[in-house]
């Protein structure tokens, strides 16, 4: 449950019942106005959502009310993109989210009964156009689901050792691409490329993805990051992580699975990787943090951290096919399932002297639960298209041209 200071919160801006953006979130995001040419010529600028709003942090700052000791006359909201916010570390981050929730209260007239600042201030949603909140130097996507991978041993090794010996002592993951990096909404052209031969043919097929696949993902924001050669110590990781973001990491299973032995992933997974517009900052996250998995055997030293919490945050994918206009529920799982946690995950991450910067991306892997409702993949969902699921009026193994997935994950007060 949320702390009682933050459950009493409310916004002068009507926010409507079961919106993911209250008072108590505020997650930040870049965005561009729609409309006039003038407004159209504006450079992307940081804003908050709060409602069917965004807050524009530029407009705030220029009123001055960024007025506390780290905020005051940065140009930090100036910039197209968050990775200067980012860089300047917790301080910056809950001043700014003080001062926002403080100038959002029913109880404040600054921004209330300022018309004009107010209109400046507070854009309606239908008329922007949400873009990359950050430019991202280095991707990193981690393989952190137990039952994720267990269910991709079985599927393509047996019953014998799904779960490989290294998995329980280490965060697997492996370098992704940066560049493929995209905002939710963009298209994702179905990728071609090298499959398993098929039939009598020795050679391997060549061609359009036929196994085409969504990843529900968490993504972890960096802010602050570290020297080359001083790795990030387990006790002082989150400090490290901006926020959360959705990420569906698309894969082109036949692609992959034909490339990926002896090296791993590379042109199934690098055709594009989707996260949401919206950071949901940790302070945000709080108040829904739970235990962690048990882990066994216990993790090497450097990855036993004081606090081993997850956060309990439902998750869903949702497909809209192609010609049908309502989407369907095809996953229903918790983050809270994760068995590396993602201070783990950094903390790994660094261990060897790897420096990471504002705006660098680590995502969790697949993100499955015990349940066969809660796979986070087509690939479990279909044991890998040997099975076909209801989607709508319609089945589905595999993605098909013109289907449509939408991720959503929401914390709720009990």
């Amino acid at each position: 449950m949320a702390e009682p200071s933050q459950q009493l919160l409310r916004s002068f801006v009507e926010v409507p019942a079961g919106s993911h953006f209250p008072i108590q979130n505020l997650p930040f995001g870049v965005f561009r106005r729609q409309g006039s040419a003038q407004a159209q010529a504006q450079a992307p600028r940081p804003a908050v959502a709060i409602g069917d709003f965004a807050l524009d942090l530029a407009a705030v700052a220029d009123a001055g009310l960024f007025d506390g000791p780290v905020l005051s006359g940065s140009p930090c909201f100036h910039q197209e993109t968050l990775n200067m916010f980012l860089g300047m570390g917790r301080p910056a981050w809950r001043e700014a989210r003080a001062t926002l929730q403080k100038i959002l209260s029913a109880d404040e007239p600054v921004l209330r009964d300022n018309e004009a600042l107010r209109n400046k201030c507070l854009v309606p949603m239908s008329d922007i156009e949400m873009v990359l909140p950050i430019t991202v130097g280095g991707y990193t996507d981690f393989f952190c689901s137990v039952h994720h991978a267990r269910n991709c041993g079985f599927i393509f090794r047996g019953p014998q050792t799904p779960v490989m010996p290294n998995w329980f002592y280490l965060p697997i993951g492996y370098n992704g691409r940066a560049s493929s990096i995209v905002v939710s909404g963009t298209d994702v052209i179905r990728p071609r490329g090298q499959g398993h031969p098929t039939g009598n043919s020795s050679a391997p097929y060549f061609g359009p993805s036929q196994k085409l696949d969504f990843e529900l993902e968490m993504a972890a924001i960096v802010g602050p990051g570290n020297e080359l050669g001083k790795p990030i110590d387990i006790n002082d990781a989150e400090e490290h992580i901006f926020g959360l973001t959705l990420m569906n990491d698309w894969s082109a299973r036949d692609i992959q699975a034909w490339e990926t032995i002896p090296l791993g992933p590379f042109l199934g997974k690098s055709f594009s990787t989707t996260i949401s517009p919206w950071i949901v900052t940790l302070d945000a996250l709080k108040p829904f943090m739970c235990d962690a998995p048990k882990q066994e055997p216990e993790p090497l030293p450097y990855l036993a951290e004081k606090n081993h919490i997850n956060y309990d945050i439902p998750l869903e994918v949702w497909v809209k096919p192609k010609g049908q206009n309502d989407a369907s529920v095809v996953t229903k799982t918790n983050f809270k399932h994760l068995y590396w946690t993602v201070t783990q995950q950094l903390t790994h991450h660094t261990i060897n002297g790897c420096n990471m910067s504002p705006g660098d991306i680590f995502a969790t892997g697949t993100l499955s639960g015990p349940e066969p409702e809660s796979l986070g993949c087509l690939l479990e969902l279909t044991w890998n298209g040997q099975n076909e699921i209801p989607v709508g009026n319609s089945t589905r193994k595999y993605l098909e041209d013109g289907d449509e997935v939408i991720l959503t994950g929401c914390c709720k007060v009990l």
